[in-house]
């Protein structure tokens, strides 16, 4: 299956709404359903939405959207989501009904070239020369990868500027709209980004900068999808960022580093770049607080009337009705278990606990791990494109079982021990809950789904999301 490109959009910088009440919430209306088409599967068979109504679609899309970005979900036009949706953007949808890169793609070899096809008369050559070279030296600085520029001949990643048809069968749409796409790693065409030449190319922080659209499409190039991170490279909204100051943010290194691992080697040369980069350095992770209010966990289950929290190398136990924490290693309670756990749940009626790290799994019950594991997670029925799993749930009302992996899902049914053979987009089964998810259990009939350091407490009778609480709610905090 041919790789579908990602399109870093540019909308407006400024829009004209009519004086008159109206007319102005028909504009409105107009810029929002546009919106949410592109970027969140929305659908009006092709008809306008004439007025407002509350637990429309259209509500239930926007507050879809400001989950994603970060916004306050109120589902109401505010200004802060009507300037959002009006900012510079990646083109990829937060919400699709497809894998944009399934299987993960990357580069299978550590040593990448590219080339550079032609100039836009916007820049100097040798300031295009240099923004291109520190984007790539931004993603270099933290994994094994190298990127050597090639004078001529084929290279991994061409690189080019083109106005309108330029032989992908995606043209650019002139100044303004789409202002490059880059394609997944793979064979020819794969890696290779494209800039349109109909935008204002510069080096500042007018126009179209061309480090950072360079720097985020070339994360697109090495495989990397979009985050929901507002501090992220790989965020969607197109934002400006000082090449002399750029950071990556740790969210970017981890889904980098996810790829292809960490760098294990200072540049050659620390004066090639300006590009200021945090080191990542093999230090032992910091033992986690509880009540840290940006506490994250791996994997969380519900363990023998209790839930059971995991960090790193660490866990926390605690009762439902009982705010009294217990905190311990993993190896004291499973010995034989390896730390960061991926995803965990608990098989009730048959006291069972499925931990998950990478692509294989193992059983326990209690604080004895069953023989015959670890057990790779394909015997369940996963394809071979499956490389690990998010997070996993038990559902013992339906004796079916959830796992999911970046914005979709698999069901498992128990009583057939059969997988689906397709998995499903998340926000399908359980609406509300958008995007690659950190862990989930079930509590009564509510489960409770974490992304960062928030948790989004889900009714699995009403079919919504109910309230959104810190990932610590659960602590004596």
């Amino acid at each position: 299956m041919k790789n579908l490109p990602f399109l870093l959009l540019l909308c407006a910088a400024s829009c004209a709404f009519p004086t008159d009440p109206k007319r102005k919430e028909e504009e409105d209306l107009k810029l929002v359903q546009k919106y949410l088409e592109n970027y969140y599967s929305f659908k009006t068979d092709g008809e306008p939405v004439l007025r407002w109504k509350s637990n429309s679609p259209m509500v239930n899309k926007i507050k879809e959207m400001q989950e994603f970005i970060g916004l306050e979900v109120t589902g109401k036009l505010d200004s802060n989501t009507l300037e959002v949706m009006q900012k510079p953007r990646c083109g990829v949808p937060d919400v699709a009904e497809y894998s944009t890169f399934s299987g993960q793609p990357k580069w299978g070899k550590r040593n990448l070239t590219y080339r550079i096809l032609n100039y836009t008369p916007d820049m100097a050559k040798v300031d295009v020369d240099e923004a291109i070279k520190k984007a790539f030296t931004i993603w270099s600085k933290v994994i094994p990868l190298t990127f050597t520029r090639a004078d001529s001949g084929d290279a991994d990643i061409m690189i080019s500027f083109a106005a309108r048809g330029h032989n992908d069968f995606i043209p650019f749409d002139g100044p303004g709209g789409t202002v490059a796409h880059a394609y997944a790693p793979g064979n020819g065409i794969g890696g290779d980004a494209h800039f349109d030449e109909d935008e204002d190319w510069t080096k500042g922080t007018q126009g179209s900068n061309l480090f950072f659209v360079a720097a985020h499409e070339f994360g697109h190039s090495l495989g990397l999808f979009h985050s929901s991170h507002p501090d992220s490279l790989m965020y969607p909204v197109y934002r400006y960022f000082d090449p002399k100051t750029f950071r990556l943010h740790q969210d970017d290194i981890n889904g980098i580093q996810y790829l292809y691992g960490p760098s294990s080697n200072a540049p050659e040369d620390p004066t090639e770049s300006t590009v200021s980069i945090k080191p990542i350095e093999p230090t032992e992770p910091a033992t986690p607080v509880f009540c840290d209010p940006k506490l994250t966990f791996d994997a969380v289950t519900t363990f023998r009337g209790e839930i059971m929290f995991f960090k790193d190398k660490y866990f926390w136990r605690t009762h439902p009705k009982i705010r009294e924490v217990d905190f311990n290693l993993i190896s004291s309670f499973w010995s034989h278990l390896p730390s960061g756990f991926d995803a965990a749940y608990e098989v009730t009626d048959k006291d069972e606990t499925f931990i998950f790290k990478g692509n294989e799994f193992w059983v326990v019950k209690g604080d004895t791990v069953l023989s015959g594991y670890p057990k790779k997670i394909h015997d369940l029925g996963f394809s071979k494109n499956v490389k690990k799993i998010d997070a996993a749930l038990y559902n013992a009302n339906k004796r079916k079982t959830y796992y999911f992996a970046a914005n979709k899902y698999w069901s498992y049914n128990e009583r057939s021990q059969s997988m689906d053979r397709k998995p499903k987009l998340i926000n399908h089964e359980f609406p509300g809950i958008n995007g690659k998810i950190d862990a989930v259990f079930q509590h009564n009939r509510f489960f409770y789904f974490f992304r960062g350091s928030r948790q989004f407490e889900f009714d699995s009778v009403a079919k919504k999301v109910t309230r959104v609480l810190k990932t610590n709610f659960w602590f004596p905090c």
